[in-house]
């Protein structure tokens, strides 16, 4: 289960590391792909987002926005930044 979702959009917005706990899952969408987070896991890169921009992501960290939904619909709170 994902406690919070940070939904990111632009590259200078991402949170401080120490506010993101283990259960906790990193969305990036619009601008905000330029960046990839410090953190190793629990985050992913809006696919639509990342090709409109032409980003390389691995395809392993790339959800479409029907998984964004899933992954809002699932949490227990969401933080957009």
């Amino acid at each position: 289960m994902v406690n919070t979702v940070w939904i990111i959009k632009r590259p200078a917005d991402f949170p401080e590391i120490e506010m993101i706990e283990d259960e906790d899952f990193i969305i990036l969408i619009q601008d905000a792909v330029l960046r990839t987070p410090s953190v190793e896991q629990n985050w992913a890169v809006c696919k639509e987002d990342a090709e409109a921009r032409n980003i390389k992501i691995p395809e392993d960290k790339l959800i479409s926005y029907d998984d964004i939904i899933d992954l809002i619909e699932k949490a227990s709170k969401v933080v957009v930044w």
